[in-house]
């Protein structure tokens, strides 16, 4: 076997769970595995062990492979930065900025840094297990696409399309991506999974017959929704809920418009003692909140003016008025300060932005980006924390004598008089269990959870979960 591909009828069908649970499903087999996908669209990125970035949903089903997360596992991430215009990073570093009518331009350079990188996998593994992207029903899309059909043509990959029924219309679907589908396309595809279905399987017994005949295509199972899906981090904004079934301390998070590594959530989400709420636009910072966290941002003084247009500059003040602690990470932190300078225009018009002033540093971006794993010591408890920098700018000012961490004896961050204002550019700092219950206990919480342990055995049960309903000795039969 070599290499199976999982196509959508949509974006947000499943894809990316599919692939995590199957390749944890093959390597419990004893098989050496590795995810791959060709072409991503996130801002929540992970850094891997040679400075580069790949999507973070890769970085997960790295981890299902039990393996270290590789720039060749996501050859193409797209990082959206406006409406119409994405960072294009290749084989883990940035090549370019350009406006989604000029990518079409890029796309057949890219494909060769594709299959590159997923022949180096292809020649390490046993078999690799590759997501597509969106759906190849966007046949408007299908010339010089690297990202589902074009690529398995050009690797020769045989196809699983993924329909979700929660959504509803999952036989239109796929009957549907079948009929627009040009007929070499359509000979890739070697079958379907319907995901995510609620209830008793068996009363769409009817509705899949349907899909096998109307298709020719055989099913591989009907997989009913996973309920320990919200213990895996999510690579997708839209995947974040609105609020955490938690406990009685509460922690607001800013639904940035162009939010950015926002995994930092995923650990507090799972504490028993917290709720974490995340506020969306047009609602206030809820005035019972412990701890306010403004998070990464792709677009750091777009979403400074976004910030301020929803009214929660106003909040914060109050917030901290009334001793309400703030942390911003990343964009977040340098938000914090008292201005952000972009004088060569990197993530938009050139010019200075008056930051909201909780902090006295002032930040400068500059086009060198920080691409790095870290090890860091929290300040203020003295533990142990294991995080990673993705950001371009530097910051620096008084409140950086007080530094909210060090990396080998370097202050990082900031910290108000006061210790109640922190900002620092470390990301993944909460999946340190040790670290996120030190932190936690300033505002009263007990942590009580184990984070990493709690992902592996969701991977685990989600491997089993697909063992139980999917035909997967079938499924990785197919692999050539």
């Amino acid at each position: 076997m070599t290499a199976l591909m999982i196509q959508g009828t949509g974006s947000n069908v499943g894809k990316s769970l599919l692939v995590a649970g199957l390749c944890r499903a093959a390597r419990r087999r004893g098989l050496s595995v590795a995810p791959f996908k060709p072409q991503n669209m996130s801002n929540n990125a992970a850094v891997t062990a040679d400075g580069g970035e790949i999507g973070r949903a890769q970085a997960l089903q790295a981890l299902a492979c039990g393996l270290d997360p590789q720039c060749d596992m996501n050859p193409v991430l797209l990082k959206p930065e406006t409406d119409t215009g994405a960072q294009v990073i290749v084989q883990g570093k940035r090549l370019t900025t350009v406006r989604a009518r000029d990518y079409l331009a890029l796309k057949p350079q890219l494909l060769a840094a594709v299959l590159e990188s997923f022949q180096r996998l292809k020649a390490r593994h046993d078999l690799v297990v590759v997501e597509g992207a969106g759906s190849p029903a966007e046949v408007n899309l299908r010339r010089g696409d690297i990202a589902n059909m074009g690529f398995a043509r050009a690797a020769d990959v045989p196809v699983i399309l993924a329909g979700d029924i929660d959504r509803g219309g999952v036989i239109a679907q796929i009957v549907g991506t079948r009929a627009v589908l040009d007929p070499a396309d359509e000979a890739l595809v070697a079958g379907f999974i319907v995901n995510k279905f609620r209830g008793d399987p068996s009363l769409f017994d009817e509705g899949y017959r349907l899909i096998e005949a109307r298709t020719g295509w055989p099913g591989f199972g009907v997989l009913p929704h996973f309920p320990d899906a919200a213990k895996l981090p999510a690579e997708d904004a839209l995947d974040l809920g609105r609020e955490s079934s938690g406990g009685p301390v509460r922690i607001a998070c800013l639904a940035l418009s162009r939010i950015a590594n926002f995994d930092d959530l995923d650990p507090l989400a799972q504490e028993p003692g917290v709720t974490l709420t995340m506020v969306r636009p047009g609602e206030p910072i809820p005035g019972d909140a412990a701890l306010v966290i403004l998070p990464g941002s792709k677009s750091t003084r777009g979403d400074l003016a976004f910030l301020r247009a929803q009214g929660w500059d106003i909040d914060l003040a109050a917030h901290v008025r009334r001793g309400g602690h703030v942390l911003g990470i990343c964009g977040g932190y340098q938000m914090l300060g008292r201005r952000i300078a972009d004088p060569e225009g990197i993530e938009g018009e050139a010019g200075v932005t008056e930051g909201l002033g909780f902090l006295d540093v002032e930040t400068v971006m500059t086009p060198k980006k920080t691409l790095t794993r870290v090890d860091a010591i929290h300040a203020a408890s003295g533990s142990a924390l294991r995080g990673y920098e993705i950001h371009i700018g530097c910051s620096d000012g008084p409140d950086r004598a007080r530094p909210f961490a060090r990396v080998g004896g370097v202050p990082e961050g900031a910290v108000s008089p006061d210790g109640r204002i922190e900002g620092s550019y470390l990301h993944g700092m909460f999946a340190e269990d040790g670290f996120r219950a030190a932190y936690l206990a300033r505002i009263g919480v007990s942590s009580s959870a184990g984070y990493g342990a709690g992902v592996e055995t969701a991977l685990d049960a989600l491997a089993e979960h697909m063992e139980r309903h999917l035909d997967i000795d079938g499924l990785l039969a197919l692999a050539r």
